[in-house]
């Protein structure tokens, strides 16, 4: 349960030894329920500055959001390739900021889904630091669920980032064996993937993501698990990891 109390937004951890997180509220500069899930946006002065809340869960503060963004993209994007660089198109599934992709020259196109329009309303008045990219013209955002999107679209991508929230309401079917077959049918061979499989306040392990992963019939696959990434601001320091998929000819 995550409270605000007395000037304070307390986010409890459902992980081992239930950890907390407080933040110190200056002003509660959004609220409102979605179609999918409790939007909350906070001011805090001194540290975090501004962060995005969602189902009681911090996804990111202005002051420490590039620490995971920067991480996943570097990632991502200097996994082996055959292509010149110059030609790679992406897809990033469920994400708060497109920026990052978007300013790299050798991106020539982003495609984003996010299947909660109010939080790309919220981002763009509330996170401009964070939502610049959302002006891109690399952007083609995609307003629905990731899963039938991955699952529909004819094309296909020489990188998908999956940035999910955590595995409950809109975001438990990135998790799943269907979503991770829809991605090995997107993407080019030689082509990479990154998911986030290890954070621990969830109870995630990059054990079960492999598994996942490895339930579907890839012709050849390659993967690699990372250090774990300190972002203060998610309740457990260092707790989450990334898996990269290579789809190899």
């Amino acid at each position: 349960m995550n409270v605000t109390k007395e000037g304070w937004f307390t986010e409890i951890c459902n992980s081992s030894g239930n950890p907390v997180l407080s933040v110190d509220v200056e002003e509660v500069l959004h609220q409102e329920r979605s179609n999918f899930q409790e939007i909350l946006g906070l001011q805090e002065q001194v540290v975090w500055k501004r962060s995005l809340v969602l189902d009681n869960a911090i996804q990111c503060t202005e002051r420490d959001e590039f620490s995971y963004q920067e991480y996943d993209l570097f990632l991502a994007s200097q996994l082996p390739t055959q292509t010149p660089r110059m030609s790679l198109s992406s897809a990033v599934v469920t994400a708060v900021s497109p920026g990052r992709w978007s300013s790299i020259p050798s991106v020539v196109s982003v495609t984003q889904c996010e299947i909660d329009e109010k939080v790309v309303e919220v981002s763009k008045k509330y996170l401009p630091f964070m939502a610049e990219g959302f002006n891109s013209p690399k952007l083609e955002l995609h307003i629905g669920d990731g899963l039938q999107f991955i699952k529909d679209t004819p094309r296909k991508f020489d990188v998908v980032i999956t940035d999910s929230s955590d595995p409950v309401g809109p975001a438990v079917a990135l998790f799943q064996k269907q979503y991770y077959e829809g991605l090995k049918r997107v993407l080019k061979p030689r082509r990479r993937s990154s998911a986030r499989p290890g954070e621990v306040r969830c109870g995630l392990t990059v054990k079960l993501i492999r598994e996942m992963v490895g339930d579907v019939p890839w012709p050849r696959l390659r993967w690699w698990t990372t250090p774990p990434l300190y972002t203060p601001t998610y309740p457990e320091p260092a707790t989450i990891g990334f898996l990269l998929v290579l789809l190899l000819t």
